[in-house]
């Protein structure tokens, strides 16, 4: 048996290889979290609801029950870049229950990043429910994948038609780079 000797060179790489593991940043696999609690994706940190620009509009309202409407968020990076990487984490809350909005199942996500000044926007898909039927929503929670925070904005757009389940009949979008 022939003995090579380790050259200074591969030894250097392999405990370069070890420093990389996860370390701080949390479990092996999950990105971790970076200092502002934004889960890390590459060099760059998950983007924050707290940290970007987030509004509501435009919306197309559905006029009556069982007509489809549609409600578009926009997002604005504010300052060091951050990515989307997944889908938006949407609820709608009625009379203090949260229901989660599940994604479109035709949309693919995709991995977009987001500057300062540069815009992304998803759509929540939704059936009007009727009177006195469905889910009497009265708020909008929206949640960025890699962030545990979010943030709320008013409903006032109707209710919300629900399944035998009381799930709601809305789905929402994959993240789209620019303006609705």
């Amino acid at each position: 048996m022939r003995v090579l000797p380790i050259s200074v060179t591969a030894v250097a790489a392999a405990l370069l290889l070890t420093a990389c593991g996860s370390g701080d940043d949390g479990p092996s696999g999950t990105g971790g979290s970076g200092a502002d609690g934004g889960a890390k994706s590459g060099d760059v940190v998950a983007c924050r609801i707290g940290d970007i620009g987030a509004e509501v509009g435009p919306v197309s309202e559905a006029p009556a029950a069982g007509d489809t409407g549609t409600v578009t968020v926009t997002l604005t990076g504010r300052g060091d870049e951050c990515t989307l990487d997944g889908f938006p984490q949407v609820k709608l809350n009625a009379g203090g229950t949260d229901t989660e909005v599940p994604a479109d199942e035709a949309a693919q996500s995709q991995k977009l990043t987001l500057a300062e000044g540069t815009e992304a926007s998803f759509t929540v898909t939704y059936v009007r429910g009727g009177t006195g039927a469905g889910l009497p929503v009265d708020k909008l929670t929206v949640g960025l994948p890699g962030s545990d925070a979010a943030s709320s904005f008013p409903w006032a757009y109707g209710p919300v038609a629900a399944d035998a389940k009381g799930a709601p009949e809305a789905t929402v979008s994959a993240f789209q780079q620019g303006g609705d």
